[in-house]
């Protein structure tokens, strides 16, 4: 449900918030005030296809935003938002699009980046317009096996199916899998056991590497080494005097000076402790000069040593050609791959069985989801029948006596015998006649904009009978295309209905459509001035209307003005059918 919309520099909005409730408004004014615009501002904030045409003549800009509320029986909307790790804010989200000049574009939900075709998926799950051939959910085939399935209660067993489907098309690729060339399987495993031979035979030692790196740095740059070695030494304790001997002199010293001025106690204790630091330093770096020694042998076996472990890292280790995802490298890495090597090794052996074992499960899997698919084709056609019969009675009430719709339920595999996909063996499509003796036709290619807004409102009340989760608010455009008298009245009463359950939206110029909505808003154009150079400009703004103004509104739409007789009548219909 959306809360909350604001709209910057669209067309001829130069800026304009508002706020909406649940239940059903509707949006009234005279012919060009801007209706579209809104309804077009909305579309644009569902993913609709844009160009800079949209922006307010003096901007670089156009923006919609809006605040949605999001049911938690909506699991679709759910779920791919989980999949995204957008993390709603008390069921709250915020989205936002803009245009710029340039042609250049952003959207966001909540912080997240999305492209336009992100945000028309995502938005499906929310809303569905209709009176433009754009995000009209009715329009899409893959949809009419959904608004089906709900109809017909059903979802539960899809999903049943589904898991069979799933389940058995996995089986399908792993007994694909063992039957690819007995060569290749007879290669690979040549290929992992001599790795596990090399792997074993090197056995290297966790931090192996960097501790060969150093000791063949040390031993190849032994003769800078010791150079620097005894040079350290002579100043520390070969020299005379050296760093030891004077700290030994100014200790002694000190302690004679102390023993005169007990105050010069502390700094005693430092050059004591200086001393025996200095003590400590020389006895440890006399031991490493005498363990100095140059051995070209050692050097030789480091370096060949270091060379097999290179090998090994550059064949094994994660980054290379290795089977593991892991980030490991070095030694790790190549034991973390000796370890997957000998796990594929024992799956690979057990080829043969593994096939036998697979093939039962893919028969009974097989077995399992022809008895789904067909419980599903019996109970669609059952459910085929009703929702066809429910639809086709209201489409008489909503103004279209001679109408015909019919849910089709068509073999997948036709000619071919069974095929089954993820949703079950059937193609589910609505078919469509407006006048008697007029073929039944997909609903695309025949039905005007009024036509297919009046085809959802009969759906959707079916389905809000039946506990419809699906989107949860409805846009209505051209519901009104062509009606009046008591079919306006019907249309009415079915979107104060489904206005219950959802939160609808219906541009309309007939008064008896208006004065059966929740909330009423009247849309205005006029002219302000409110550039530096006082040029009028045209703006479109929105209001609110409540009481006596709602009361006049109802006049105007019912006379085109406010006389007594109009407002006698608008009086009439707000007490025969008005909220209070």
């Amino acid at each position: 449900m959306i809360e909350e919309i604001s709209i910057r520099n669209f067309a001829l909005i130069d800026s304009l918030t508002l706020s909406f409730d649940k239940g059903f408004t509707v949006l009234t004014g005279e012919t060009g005030a801007g209706k579209s615009i809104i309804v077009g501002s909305l579309s644009f904030l569902l993913g609709a296809k844009a160009d800079v045409d949209i922006i307010r003549t003096g901007s670089n800009e156009a923006s919609v935003s809006a605040i949605i509320y999001i049911d938690d029986k909506n699991t679709d909307a759910l779920s791919w938002l989980s999949e995204r790790e957008i993390e709603l804010d008390d069921s709250r989200l915020s989205v936002r699009r803009t245009i710029k000049s340039t042609g250049r574009s952003s959207i966001f939900i909540q912080s997240a980046s999305m492209t336009r075709n992100d945000l028309e998926v995502f938005m499906g799950f929310l809303f569905d317009l209709h009176g433009q051939h754009n995000h009209e959910s009715l329009l899409r085939k893959d949809t009419h096996r959904v608004y089906l399935d709900r109809f017909s209660a059903l979802e539960d067993k899809v999903k049943d199916l589904n898991r069979v489907f799933i389940e058995l098309s996995e089986k399908r690729k792993a007994l694909e899998a063992l039957f690819t060339n007995e060569r290749d399987r007879e290669a690979r495993l040549e290929i992992l056991n001599y790795a596990i031979e090399e792997i074993t035979k090197a056995a290297p030692k966790i931090g192996e590497i960097k501790e060969l790196e150093s000791e063949s740095s040390r031993l190849g740059d032994f003769e800078k080494l010791s150079g620097h070695v005894n040079s350290g030494a002579s100043s520390l304790f070969d020299d005379d005097p050296s760093l030891l001997t004077l700290a030994r002199r100014s200790r002694a010293a000190m302690e004679n000076a102390s023993s005169i001025d007990g105050s010069l106690s502390p700094l005693l204790k430092r050059l004591e402790d200086l001393y025996y630091e200095a003590e400590d330093i020389s006895s440890e770096f006399r031991d490493y000069r005498n363990s100095l020694s140059y051995d070209p042998k050692r050097l030789e076996e480091v370096e060949e040593r270091l060379s097999l472990l290179y090998k090994l890292r550059k064949k094994y280790r994660p980054s290379g050609n290795s089977i593991s995802d892991s980030s490991s490298s070095d030694e790790s890495g190549v034991l973390k791959y000796m370890t997957e090597a000998a796990l594929e090794i024992e799956a690979l052996s057990g080829a043969v069985e593994n096939q036998t074992i697979i093939k039962n499960q893919i028969a009974g899997l097989e077995k399992d989801l022809t008895s789904k698919a067909s419980f599903l084709s019996a109970e669609r056609k059952e459910g085929a029948k009703k929702l066809n019969k429910g639809i086709t009675e209201i489409l008489k009430r909503l103004g279209m006596p001679n109408a015909a719709f019919s849910a089709q339920v068509l073999s997948k595999g036709k000619d071919r015998g069974f095929v089954c996909g993820p949703y079950g063996a059937d193609d589910i499509e609505f078919m469509f006649s407006a006048n008697t003796g007029e073929p039944l036709k997909d609903l695309s290619r025949i039905a005007s904009g009024g036509e297919l807004s009046r085809v959802m409102l009969a759906i959707k009340t079916i389905l809000c009978g039946n506990g419809d989760s699906g989107a949860e608010t409805l846009v209505f455009d051209e519901v009104d295309t062509g009606i009046g008298g008591e079919v306006a009245l019907s249309v009415g009463e079915y979107l104060s209905l489904i206005g219950k359950e959802k939160q609808i939206f219906c541009v309309t110029h007939l008064a008896s459509i208006a004065v059966r909505a929740d909330n009423h808003l009247l849309v205005q154009k006029k002219v302000d001035r409110k550039d530096a150079q006082s040029i009028e400009r045209t703006i479109t703004g929105i209001t609110s209307l409540y009481a006596e103004e709602r009361r006049l509104e109802i006049a105007r739409m019912l006379a085109g003005d406010s006389g007594d007789a109009a407002l006698a009548h608008a009086d009439e219909l707000l007490a025969k059918y008005g909220k209070s």
